[in-house]
């Protein structure tokens, strides 16, 4: 199995068409197409947005050894939840948010400040 089979096999087992892959690692559907029927190669940065992007093992991608994704931001997300003591709806809420695109995340952000603002602001003034 080809490095680009192995891309194919990501992009379809989490059911992505060629344009939401990309999208999700910076590339047009068209090089998507040309990784997966093996006319391009992966680059460096693309490996890299691959398995950062849909938490896909590095040794798979590269060379077919190991399972397909990675179990890290589980171990990751576990640590944080007894470290700080998190129950199930804190776990919930955590992997609902950074599961959020990017856009929606700094949105959240920029509403949070301004509220935090308000209510400074209004602090303040009694």
């Amino acid at each position: 199995m080809t490095q680009g089979d192995r891309v194919k096999d990501v992009r379809k087992t989490l059911k992505l068409t060629l344009e939401e892959f990309g999208k999700k690692v910076g590339v047009t559907k068209q090089t998507v197409s040309r990784i997966e029927n093996g006319i391009n190669n992966l680059t460096d940065q693309m490996v890299k947005s691959i398995c950062r992007e849909f938490n896909v093992n590095y040794d798979w991608l590269m060379d077919g050894e190991g399972e397909m994704f990675s179990d890290l931001p589980q171990t990751v997300l576990d640590e944080l939840c007894s470290q700080y003591e998190l129950d199930d709806l804190d776990r919930f809420i955590v992997e609902l948010y950074v599961g959020l695109p990017k856009d929606v995340r700094d949105g959240i952000k920029a509403r949070a400040k301004d509220l935090i603002r308000k209510r400074n602001t209004s602090e303040e003034k009694k």
